[in-house]
């Protein structure tokens, strides 16, 4: 769960707080100093970092043959470095991360939602959300590297200030009907048949 002073404080001004803690929980880590390293595909084992100074240290000796992800977000780094002495230590710190990777998706809801013909309706946008959370774990969407692709700028599709889960095909003022359950029980259906004049009887 992430502290809504966090959030308010340093995550990209143009994500409702909502979509921030949807995106940090599906993509994210509750340790600032996670890293995952990959390389074609498989998960390579890193020691676990116990500062911001020895995370740098296993990023830099990753990053370059590897897809290395660190922190809150799991923010790709290495993206936009020309080397890995340029890292620096607030690529672990909470805000700074919180700060980069926001921004980051936001850019990438921006490429979804330009893709989806920039719908204006909010029920839309968990199809968009979903999206680029997949680009953001892969990173790509539609063939196109999206974090190194340009901003395309323009508006990210409405997004509903509740959780983005909401069933897209629910208005939001209507009530949600209650799942059925399972199995169903006898004593509860009432009777829509009136029985009463069979056989004569009244």
């Amino acid at each position: 769960m992430l502290d809504a002073a966090l959030i308010k404080e340093c995550a990209e001004p143009s994500l409702k707080p909502a979509i921030v803690e949807q995106f940090v929980n599906a993509v994210g880590s509750p340790d600032p100093l996670a890293i995952t390293v990959k390389s074609g595909g498989r998960l390579l084992l890193v020691p676990k970092a116990r500062s911001a100074n020895e995370a740098v240290e296993i990023i830099r000796q990753n990053v370059g043959h590897a897809v290395v992800r660190v922190g809150l977000t799991q923010f790709p780094a290495g993206v936009g470095a020309s080397d890995a002495s340029e890292l620096k230590p607030d690529l672990v710190e909470p805000c700074a991360n919180l700060r980069m990777g926001t921004a980051m998706f936001a850019k990438i809801l921006r490429i979804v939602t330009k893709w989806y013909g920039n719908p204006k309706s909010e029920e839309v946008f968990p199809q968009i959300f979903d999206d680029a959370v997949y680009a953001w774990k892969t990173g790509e969407f539609e063939g196109e590297s999206v974090f190194q692709a340009e901003d395309p700028g323009g508006p990210v599709a409405e997004q509903p200030n509740s959780a983005v889960e909401r069933d897209a095909s629910t208005p939001a003022d209507q009530p949600v009907e209650p799942a059925a359950s399972a199995q169903p029980n006898v004593h509860d259906a009432g009777i829509r048949i009136d029985l009463s004049r069979i056989g004569g009887q009244h």
